[in-house]
């Protein structure tokens, strides 16, 4: 933001000459200029705060599309049980990154892996920073805890919810977003020191690879330490669908999601009332703002109907939860480059995100790997496949736009801008699965030793409803679900935590 224009009596009086009075004028003058100048910089603030409030809002509902995708695609019987994980990914979420996400997070000055200062808010406000900036911060951060929750639903103890979410959203999810947002952070594109990684740094602009695959890699070991959901596969290995019970949740969620994602991606800008002074005097960051929003709409619409079409040949009907998906899908990937890229550029994303998340589902199931909701192959997989188009398609234009101060900064492969974008965004990758793997694979991993990670086979074939929540959600009967059949009943668990089957 720019510092407020400065104006004194000595400057002015070479304008006036010899007039009467001359340096009393130049007073007056300036007194008012001052004072106009204090209101405009106020006015800024204000405007600049706004927005980023309005933007914290939006990812905030983002929960609520959240609730309702996970309420759909799972079965009846364990709707209560999913919509109360979803309140609590923000409850709890919100508690431990008060008291230290944000700081791990943003808690300058600290080194390049983790941040030292500002826990439980101390000494909070700062100079580069105001409560407006913490709720959009701990928005993104339970967004990353909503995402694992899909991965273990229909399976997992409560407790177990309670626990991942505060680890997830305290510990685990700042340390990333501090090595690729914060200004001490050692990889990040906006790193205040100039010291940029391979000449670049990561161009991870609103979280494909910080929000979306920390939260899809750490619902990957969840799932995968804890098993199939019974009756996923039959006795022969055979894939099983457990159809979620209401598609209209799910798309009720995923129009919701949508709406959220102009928030999530145009919101990362944090102001909007600057002038990049390139294009003319109306061209400014508010265009910027609306160009991320239209690369966002474009990506996420390739997306669905890439999936619709596509899915169509594969199984031979038209299904709306495959392009709901698809379209959250596309949506993943594009957040990473959404404001360095041509609107054009975002269809590719699109295009291709819809096949990635077509072949890892096609690979989870091969596997025997069971995800409700899609969630690891979705959030995980896409959100790889967004980091890597950024390093391929990134615009020298708005990248020198977008990140200032370094005109020869490198930009995407296939623009001309050489490897080193490139470079940095593979290093994105393999160190979030590396740094979630080795802290949420152990904690799953003890959660499992301890039985606080999966429920019983008798609850789960009851449904957690009504053995954990003393209800349920609304009469129903689930036609699908074949848990209970003799062929998927079980008998003891075998060491890997997979229900044996008879």
């Amino acid at each position: 933001m720019a510092d407020p224009l400065n104006c004194t009596a000595s400057d002015l009086l070479p304008l006036l000459g010899g007039a009467p009075n001359a340096t009393a004028a130049a007073a007056f003058i300036c007194n008012r200029f001052d004072s106009i100048s204090t209101r405009l910089t106020e006015a800024t603030y204000a405007i600049d705060n706004t927005y980023l409030l309005f933007s914290a809002y939006l990812v905030f509902a983002m929960q609520l599309g959240f609730a309702m995708l996970c309420a759909g695609s799972v079965r009846a019987k364990n709707t209560m049980n999913i919509m109360l994980t979803n309140v609590l990914d923000a409850a709890a979420g919100g508690l431990s990154y008060y008291l230290f996400g944000y700081a791990f997070a943003f808690g300058a000055p600290s080194n390049g892996f983790i941040g030292k200062h500002l826990f439980g808010l101390k000494e909070f406000p700062t100079r580069s920073a105001d409560y407006s900036f913490f709720l959009y911060q701990w928005a993104f951060a339970i967004a990353a805890a909503g995402i694992t929750s899909g991965s273990i639903a229909e399976r997992t103890q409560f407790v177990a919810y309670l626990i991942y979410s505060s680890f997830l959203t305290g510990f685990v999810y700042p340390i990333v977003s501090h090595w690729f947002w914060s200004g001490d952070g050692w990889a990040g594109a906006a790193k205040a020191d100039g010291n940029l990684l391979f000449g670049s740094g990561v161009i991870d602009f609103a979280g494909s690879g910080v929000v979306h695959m920390v939260g899809g890699i750490a619902g990957l070991w969840g799932a995968y330490i804890e098993g199939p959901r019974m009756g996923r596969f039959d006795r022969t290995g055979r894939s099983v669908a457990l159809r979620g019970h209401s598609s209209s949740l799910v798309v009720l969620g995923s129009f919701l999601l949508w709406f959220g994602w102009y928030g999530f991606n145009p919101g990362s800008f944090f102001t909007i009332v600057k002038s990049y002074g390139t294009k003319g005097s109306y061209y400014g960051q508010w265009s910027a703002v609306g160009r991320t929003a239209i690369t966002t709409t474009l990506a996420g619409s390739t997306a669905a109907l890439t999936t619709l079409f596509g899915k169509r040949l594969m199984v031979g009907h038209w299904n709306v939860i495959d392009v709901c998906n698809g379209l959250l899908g596309g949506f993943a990937a594009i957040t990473s480059g959404c404001s360095v890229v041509e609107p054009w550029a975002a269809i590719i994303c699109g295009f291709v995100a819809a096949w990635v998340l077509i072949g890892f589902n096609m690979l989870a199931e091969k596997l025997k790997y069971d995800d409700p909701l899609e969630a690891a192959q979705l959030h995980g997989g896409c959100g790889a496949w967004g980091v890597l188009f950024t390093g391929l398609f990134a615009s020298k234009s708005y990248v020198n736009e977008v990140y200032q101060g370094k005109p020869d900064r490198p930009y995407g492969l296939f623009m001309g801008g050489g490897w080193m974008l490139l470079a940095a965004q593979i290093v994105q990758i393999l160190v979030i699965i590396g740094w979630v793997t080795v802290t949420m694979a152990p904690l799953f991993l003890a959660l499992h030793k301890l039985k606080l990670l999966r429920i019983s086979s008798e609850n789960e074939m009851a449904g957690m409803d009504m053995t954990s929540h003393g209800g349920v959600a609304y009469i129903y009967h689930d036609e699908d679900d074949n848990s209970s059949l003799p062929q998927f009943k079980m008998g003891k668990v075998e060491s890997n935590g997979v229900p044996e089957r008879a």
